[in-house]
């Protein structure tokens, strides 16, 4: 595809605001980047929770777990999953994938200080840890710091399609799909000379005001 073509599929206005925002969403990826490493496994407990969950619940039910030292201790998180104040969807079966995920941490970390690329560390991550698929890997690797990841969901789905990038929902749960989803994102991403990082957190703000993780 033209590269001007490319360009001009992301509206001017989204251009503003990327401008208004470039300095707080790169400062929202540095943060990510300067993670505690024995924040990781939150950062985890965070992406096993969010598919069709609310963040904000998502994120409250994290902070719990986190003060009650969850990594640490053993018990069953699912009445702070159920919670009215904080309900995560499914919560049976989530419940059940952090009390896994946790008992593998300590290969996880071996898998984080290898210095594999992001993309083997997803395909890992994915193949090992219930609950991670491709958006929730990406999801994962991009709150610790990893770049060049995309994170697509039906949020991004929807502001790909308004870029000309036409995607498939129904079709995301294929590997190869989401792979190829990616690589054209990424074309477009270098065309527009934004990153996929900042783009990511671009779209979002455009759905939620925020620049959320």
């Amino acid at each position: 595809m033209n590269k001007d073509i490319i360009r001009s599929a992301l509206s001017e206005a989204m251009r503003r605001r990327f401008e208004e925002l470039r300095e707080a969403i790169n400062t929202r990826l540095d943060e990510f980047a300067r993670i505690p490493e024995d924040e990781y496994f939150y950062e985890l407990c965070y992406c096993l929770l969010t598919p069709q969950s609310k963040a904000r619940a998502a994120d409250v039910v994290v902070k719990i777990l986190q003060k009650r030292r969850f990594a640490e201790n053993s018990f069953d998180p699912t009445e702070i999953l159920a919670s009215p104040n904080n309900y995560i969807r499914f919560h049976n079966t989530k419940a059940r994938r952090l009390s896994a995920a946790k008992d593998q941490i300590n290969a996880i970390r071996n898998l984080l200080s290898e210095g594999a690329t992001p993309k083997r560390e997803r395909d890992w991550l994915t193949a090992n840890v219930k609950g991670l698929g491709m958006k929730e890997a990406s999801h994962f690797l991009r709150n610790i710091g990893r770049r060049g990841l995309a994170i697509i969901d039906r949020h991004i789905i929807k502001h790909l399609n308004y870029c000309g990038i036409e995607v498939e929902a129904e079709k995301m749960g294929s590997r190869r799909y989401y792979e190829e989803v990616e690589r054209r994102w990424l074309e477009f991403c270098d065309s527009a000379g934004i990153t996929i990082d900042e783009m990511d957190l671009l779209f979002w703000s455009a759905e939620t005001g925020e620049i959320l993780k």
